[in-house]
């Protein structure tokens, strides 16, 4: 019997489930051939179409001379991505700002879709705040290669004095890894343990209670985004820095 219980996982399973299992199985995976797209994935999805419409409706309607209330909005956001990279990661901050600005645009929206009734938050999946975090590694990672050369960049794992560079090298890309663990581990909590007291209280007291909950899911989702946006721009300001 299928563990999925949201209507938009059944109809995500009904439009794309078949090609789905096929390249599954294809990879020598065994999903559900009825409903082999997640609940989690079908949010992520969800959300993923959510903002790929609302950035084509923003491109077609920019104006310099009457700008509307979503562009306004944007600008804002958009000024504000630009200040934290320029104050954390420095004068070169401007190339980091699509990274930044879309990592807290896809988590908050993750965060705040679970409100909706019926809806799945997807960041209180493992997997999904995993893949985001495996991807801003990859993402810092390969910016401080950029900035160094590979040698260069492996370089800087060994620490200031070279008759240490055995121990501290090994040390070094463990804590570098234990990063990305953190980085997912965090929003996961957040977002899981945030569902859950809504759930329970939600089934324990009437209106009022949730209401409290849900206002405090709305607050921590936005910080947890926060979190999400300047902890890599701290992990590209440490690779890219020329002391490295």
């Amino acid at each position: 019997m299928s563990e999925h219980h949201y209507w938009l996982t059944v109809v995500v399973n009904k439009l794309i489930g078949g090609p789905v299992a096929a390249v599954l199985t294809k990879l020598g995976y065994h999903p559900d051939p009825v409903s082999p797209v997640p609940d989690y994935m079908a949010a992520e999805l969800l959300v993923l179409a959510l903002i790929l419409t609302a950035a084509l409706v923003l491109r077609r309607r920019l104006s310099v001379e009457n700008p509307g209330k979503f562009q306004q909005m944007m600008e804002v956001y958009l000024q504000f991505t630009q200040d934290l990279a320029n104050d954390v990661i420095g004068h070169d901050g401007k190339r980091y700002v699509a990274m930044i600005g879309t990592f807290g645009l896809f988590v908050v929206t993750c965060n705040l879709i679970g409100i909706i009734p019926t809806m799945d938050t997807p960041t209180a999946s493992i997997y999904v705040t995993l893949a985001c975090a495996t991807l801003a590694f990859l993402y810092y990672n390969y910016h401080g290669v950029r900035a160094h050369g590979v040698l260069g960049y492996l370089k800087h794992f060994c620490g200031p004095i070279v008759a240490l560079a055995f121990l501290m090298f090994p040390l070094e890309i463990v804590s570098d890894s234990f990063r990305m663990l953190s980085l997912s581990v965090r929003l996961w909590a957040n977002m899981l343990v945030g569902g859950l007291i809504e759930e329970v209280f939600a089934g324990l007291v009437p209106l009022v209670v949730p209401s409290i909950f849900i206002a405090l899911h709305i607050f921590v989702s936005f910080l947890q985004a926060y979190v999400f946006m300047i902890l890599p721009a701290v992990y590209v300001s440490l690779a890219v820095a020329e002391e490295h």
